[in-house]
């Protein structure tokens, strides 16, 4: 279903990209409009699927998930049997946050969550384990200097 955006919307889905928690009088406040319409216009953009499944954002480290790493890997393999088996074994692992197949020297990019070296280290293992891959090249971020979930809208 296609839905056509316009500049209130843009405004409400700012505001919720930035606290989906506010109440409707607040997101209405901070819209300049009233709690109606905007109900009405975040449903239309939820049956659009603009709007999908609403979460909650973590703080990584305050969990213990100290380490984050970005896990490039080649593969000589490229038959659906593969990459079925591949997913599946992405989709199993929790510690995979992000997965991405690229253009390119690099087939995919993982973003990799785990406490430590050693847990990079088990999941590495794990991985290598259940597919086959050619070279996988492990850099870890020392620093996070920005991470959003915010479209610019």
């Amino acid at each position: 279903m296609s839905v056509r955006i316009d500049e209130m919307d843009r405004k409400i889905l700012s505001q919720l990209q930035l606290d989906a928690s506010q109440s409707l009088d607040e997101i209405a406040r901070h819209v300049g409009s009233s709690k109606t319409p905007v109900w009405n216009r975040i449903r239309k953009l939820r049956d659009a699927g603009v709007i999908g499944r609403q979460t909650v954002l973590l703080d990584a480290e305050a969990l213990g998930f100290e380490a984050c790493f970005f896990v490039l890997i080649r593969t000589s393999e490229h038959e659906a049997h593969w990459q079925q088996q591949f997913l599946a074994a992405l989709q199993a692992r929790p510690e995979v946050m992000e997965a991405h197949r690229l253009a390119g020297d690099i087939d995919y990019i993982l973003k990799v969550r785990v406490p430590n070296a050693r847990a990079y280290d088990a999941f590495y293992q794990a991985l290598i384990s259940e597919v086959k891959v050619h070279n996988v090249t492990a850099l870890l971020s020392m620093e996070e200097i920005k991470s959003t979930t915010m479209l610019p809208l």
